[in-house]
């Protein structure tokens, strides 16, 4: 019944991932009672078209004897902006087990839409239809639609109660309980409702997970309502109490503390004079668990370390001609100064400093001009930063005279030098995560030894961004892409997570500089979240906090 942790879990790269998740609560009125004895127990399954087929996605508990049931289940999907996402609320009458009747009387309505549309209304009211789209009378379903903001997070809840009021002659009362947000425009809508306890006036009920924004739209103030019933298998719930309360109020709770609240029957309260409640609800344990965004950790003190890698081989041409792909025109710059400086402008933003690495590999550099696949392009071994992204572009073009283009296209050595810098960061806190821009002209030689440095880095707060610079046949760059499976080392070790993103640079060339910043870096807020989630690191500074939003730090 109640929101899983993954629903919220934070999500995903930019790139054919969704936008964000979306969370639909349902609830009908006037459904046809198909029983002859009791009313329909009504059930909803949530399908969704995949190629052109309807497969079941998710269902809602059964509520019995029922015509006008709000369901308690929330059913979590992806939501892509780029997709239409088509689905199908399809309610049956449910007998005996939860398996669904093959009998035409079975079915009560269905009705088709996208989650486009629900997003869009975020309220969406619509008639069911029988088959043929025949009216099924008055019957109508309601879907609300929230979207899972990954910096809410979600609470895990232990309620219990004491002294319950006995609505039953021969036995206890059947306990259980239900929560509703209180909206600003006074509408209620349910967030969780508790299983049955069966006769028992102490009730004990199961722990369940909610996320904040279904408790309280991240408003600690925003007014709750609970509701206490004895259970009826006919669905004529007897009414034991209710109190009013805020998430402000549950907080207090801690320090060997509990919060208890007078579970209070109106009725009750006007005719009996010494009436004190019909028992005690209390919260006994509150859990709050963050789920932090990419921003969350930049705002909390995360610094972006920038390295730039630039192919020097031979493959390249020679600087000198106008040919090459080192020609340094004096009107336009070459490929490799635009990719530096799109990436560069973006990534410099997160470097309080402004200092960042450049090296080179596949030349011959001077002194002694042996072929190195990790030097300095400032030649100074000792700090290889230049000051800001200018630095970065006076130092490429002040080294490509000084050096003798060579061979071959070897960077494993280099991904292998950041991955130990970014391993002296691993086991601290989210202060430092490095960005790595390799800018190559040709196909990597060292295939395996790259392989096995990336595996390695998967580990450390590393992303790599290789751009593919000139003609050549990159076909086998895709392999470290990952996105077309899992890349793995020579002996098999897969990646933790994947942390490449290749791209040719001529898929740009008519594009602006931005479009191509804006495809190689799409997938890095994932990638920093992901790594610090895996090793459950919190940002440095708690959360920024909005007014009356919850900013509380992670156990």
């Amino acid at each position: 019944m109640s929101n899983s942790p993954d629903a919220i879990s934070p999500a995903a790269a930019l790139s054919g991932v969704p936008v964000s998740k979306v969370e639909l609560r349902v609830s009908c009125k006037f459904l046809l009672d198909r029983d002859t004895l009791n009313k329909s127990d009504p059930c909803v399954i949530l399908m969704v078209q995949t190629q052109g087929q309807w497969t079941e996605f998710d269902r809602s508990e059964v509520i019995k004897s029922n015509l006008h049931p709000v369901f308690a289940k929330v059913l979590t999907l992806d939501y892509y902006f780029e997709e239409v996402q088509k689905l199908r609320f399809e309610v049956y009458d449910i007998h005996g087990t939860h398996s669904i009747g093959t009998r035409d009387d079975d079915f009560l309505g269905g009705v088709e839409c996208t989650l486009g549309q629900i997003v869009a209304q975020k309220k969406m009211v619509k008639p069911l239809l029988l088959k043929y789209g025949k009216y099924a009378g008055k019957s109508t379903i309601t879907v609300h639609a929230e979207e899972i903001s990954g910096n809410n997070g979600y609470l895990e809840l232990s309620f219990c109660a004491k002294k319950l009021d006995d609505k039953d002659l021969f036995s206890k009362s059947d306990p259980f309980l239900e929560i509703y947000r209180i909206n600003d425009d006074g509408t209620e809508q349910l967030v969780h409702r508790t299983e049955m306890i069966k006769n028992n006036l102490n009730p004990v009920w199961e722990p369940f997970k909610v996320s904040l924004i279904s408790l309280c739209s991240c408003d600690e103030d925003k007014k709750l309502k609970f509701l206490v019933w004895d259970y009826d298998s006919r669905g004529k719930h007897d009414f034991i109490g209710e109190f009013y309360t805020s998430f402000k109020e549950m907080q207090k709770i801690g320090g060997g503390n509990k919060v208890t609240w007078d579970c209070i029957n109106p009725k009750y309260k006007l005719k009996k004079k010494n009436y004190k409640n019909s028992g005690v609800v209390i919260l006994s344990d509150l859990k709050l668990h963050r789920v932090y965004t990419f921003l969350d950790y930049i705002m909390g003190g995360c610094q972006i370390h920038f390295t730039v890698a630039v192919d020097f081989t031979a493959s390249n041409g020679d600087p000198r001609n106008s040919c090459s792909l080192h020609y340094i025109n004096p009107y336009q710059p070459n490929e490799y100064l635009k990719a530096l400086i799109a990436v560069g402008e973006i990534c410099q933003d997160y470097d309080s400093d402004k200092r960042f690495s450049a090296l080179g590999f596949g030349a011959r550099i001077p002194p002694n001009y042996e072929v190195s696949h990790d030097f300095a392009i400032n030649f100074n071994p000792e700090d290889d930063e230049c000051e800001e992204i200018q630095g970065v572009v006076e130092a490429y073009q002040n080294c490509l005279p000084k050096i003798q283009l060579y061979g071959p296209t070897n960077v494993a050595p280099i991904i292998t030098r950041i991955a130990k810098l970014a391993a002296g960061d691993e086991t601290k806190d989210a202060s430092r995560y490095h960005i790595l821009l390799i800018l190559t002209d040709g196909v990597v030689t060292d295939m395996a030894d790259t392989r096995e440095a990336i595996v390695r880095g998967s580990y450390q707060p590393l992303s790599i961004i290789i751009v593919g610079v000139g003609n050549a046949d990159f076909t086998d760059m895709q392999i470290l892409d990952g996105d077309d499976g899992v890349l793995r080392s020579p002996k098999g070790e897969p990646v933790l997570r994947d942390i490449v993103q290749f791209v040719p640079f001529r898929d740009f060339k008519t594009a602006s500089p931005a479009a191509l910043a804006k495809c190689v870096l799409a997938e890095v807020p994932k990638q920093v979240v992901e790594y610090y989630s895996n090793k459950g690191i919190s940002p440095m500074c708690p959360v920024r906090s909005a007014p009356n939003s919850i900013a509380t730090t992670p156990e």
